[in-house]
C-alpha cells in the first residue's frame, strides 16, 4: 500500500505551513516533509534543515535529493529520506514552488497539487508580519503572487482569507478529496 504525495503550492504569505502544520497535527498520519533550504534555521518558518549553497550544492551532486529548485534565490530540495513513509501508506505533503510543478510531475507521476491563495493585502501583512524580508523582497514576492501554474496543471484551490482553523479544514478537506 503506497500513500500519496500533494505538492502544496501558492505565493508566499499564502500560509502553507500554517495551514500544513495545522493538518499534520489533526491528522498524525500525514507526513510534512522536512525540505533543505539554503537559508539559516533562524529564519523561522516550516521546521526545515538550513544549510549552506556548498553543502546543498554537495548534497544535490550525491544525489541526496527526490525533488530540487531554486526560489527566491535560495536552494530547495526534499531529501529521499522524506519519502519513506509513502511505503507505509502514508501521504506526503510537500511545501513546493510553482514554478517546480513540471518537475515534481516527472519524479512523482501521481502527485496531487493543492494550491492555496489569499488576497494581496493579506499577503502583504502576512509577509510583513513574519519579518524575515526587506520591504523590497516582499514587494518582489507580492509581484509573483498571481503566476498561474504550469500549462496542464491541474489544482485543488484553497482561499486562506479567514481564520487558521478554517483554512485547515479546508485543507484536510483536500486532502480526502
Amino acid at each position: 500500500m503506497n500513500g500519496r504525495v500533494f505538492m502544496v503550492v501558492g505565493p508566499s504569505g499564502a500560509g502553507k505551513d500554517t495551514l500544513m502544520a495545522g493538518a499534520v497535527a489533526a491528522n498524525p498520519a500525514l507526513h510534512w516533509a522536512r525540505r533543505v533550504i539554503t537559508r539559516p534555521e533562524t529564519s523561522g518558518g516550516e521546521p526545515f534543515e538550513g544549510v549552506s549553497e556548498a553543502v546543498f550544492q554537495a548534497r544535490l551532486q550525491a544525489g541526496a535529493f527526490a525533488l530540487h529548485w531554486q526560489a527566491h534565490g535560495l536552494c530547495y530540495g526534499v531529501p529521499h529520506a522524506e519519502l519513506a513513509p509513502l511505503s507505509a501508506g502514508r501521504d506526503v505533503l510537500i511545501n513546493g514552488s510553482r514554478a517546480a510543478l513540471s518537475a515534481a510531475l516527472a519524479v512523482f507521476p501521481g502527485l496531487r497539487v493543492v494550491q492555496i491563495s489569499a488576497p494581496l493585502a493579506v499577503l502583504a501583512d502576512r509577509l510583513a508580519a513574519r519579518g524575515r524580508e526587506s520591504h523590497a523582497d516582499i514587494l518582489a514576492r507580492l509581484q509573483r503572487a498571481n503566476h498561474a501554474l504550469p500549462e496542464g496543471i491541474a489544482a485543488q484551490e484553497i482561499s486562506n482569507d479567514a481564520t487558521p482553523a478554517q483554512g485547515i479544514a479546508k485543507l484536510l478537506q483536500a486532502l480526502r478529496a
